[in-house]
């Protein structure tokens, strides 16, 4: 069905009762808001019982309020602006635990993440960047940590690896000129989605490369133009973007990766175990006698 819920409420909107009149107008008017409010919440906050919410979203056509406000939230996550990302944390915070919520809401986006993650498109992912002559990590803004992250131990694994963290389109595209059909392009693009990693992307796409999307929806600006989509759930508390599931993904896939490049990676920790051995890297512990 159609998740764009402002499209719904207004051609729905003349045969509304009075109740779902209120509801619609202040979806309308604070869907930023809106969209992370409990049933219960929402129906008090217009004046209305929380079962006249839970049938106004049956009968826009969700299967429950749990479905319309997901599709609330999906809607809004690449519209809200700063400051309306700190209105909503507010309002979502009230008076509990910071640190209880947080670490809550990271566990629950884990544990979707794990039911949303594709094993077949995640292990293509794999095959694919294993067999690349050259691969791209694109990650601007606030996942250029995760490009980061990927790119330093893909370095220990591969020759050829090129971290593009730029935040312009134009830089991103000199840095991206060289690719071709025997290269893979590993981007990053959560809400609000960088512009520039989509294009980047679809550059890429039309080159030949084979393009890895980490993203929050196959529908994403991202996901659109992927070869590969690999799912993870990105939230926002404040005006932080968590990127705790996508990095959990991450994780997996350098695992994954590293089992394929055993013999090369043996090679090169040994080489690098003497060296760290002999320019002190790490600090030696030193157990109390």
């Amino acid at each position: 069905m159609n998740n764009d819920i402002l499209s719904l409420l207004q051609a729905a909107a003349p045969k509304f009762s009075k109740g779902q009149r209120l509801l619609a107008r202040y979806i309308t008017e604070s869907y930023d808001k809106a969209a992370f409010m409990t049933a219960s919440r929402l129906g008090k906050t217009v004046g209305v019982s929380e079962s006249t919410v839970v049938r106004f979203a049956v009968e826009l056509g969700y299967d429950g309020y749990p479905t319309m406000q997901k599709a609330m939230q999906e809607m809004v996550l690449n519209r809200l602006t700063s400051v309306q990302r700190l209105g909503v944390a507010s309002d979502r915070l009230g008076n509990q635990d910071v640190v209880s919520t947080v670490l809550q809401s990271d566990a629950d986006k884990l544990r979707q993440t794990a039911e949303l993650l594709d094993r077949d498109e995640f292990r293509s992912a794999v095959d694919a960047i294993l067999k690349a002559k050259r691969i791209y990590i694109l990650g601007a803004r606030s996942a250029a940590p995760l490009a980061g992250f990927l790119g330093y131990y893909l370095t220990f694994m591969f020759n050829n690896v090129h971290i593009v963290t730029a935040s312009g389109a134009s830089e991103m595209f000199e840095k991206l000129i060289g690719a071709d059909s025997e290269d893979v392009v590993v981007a990053f693009s959560f809400p609000r989605y960088s512009a520039a990693t989509v294009k980047g992307a679809q550059y890429c796409r039309t080159t030949g490369a084979t393009v890895i999307g980490f993203t929050d929806s196959r529908l994403s600006p991202l996901g659109q133009h992927c070869d590969h989509v690999l799912l993870a759930k990105s939230d926002m508390v404040s005006i932080v973007d968590s990127i705790v599931a996508p990095l959990s993904v991450v994780n997996a896939l350098i695992v994954a990766l590293a089992a394929g490049r055993e013999q090369i990676l043996t090679k090169t920790f040994d080489a690098l175990e003497r060296v760290w051995e002999e320019y002190n890297v790490y600090e030696k512990r030193v157990d109390n006698q």
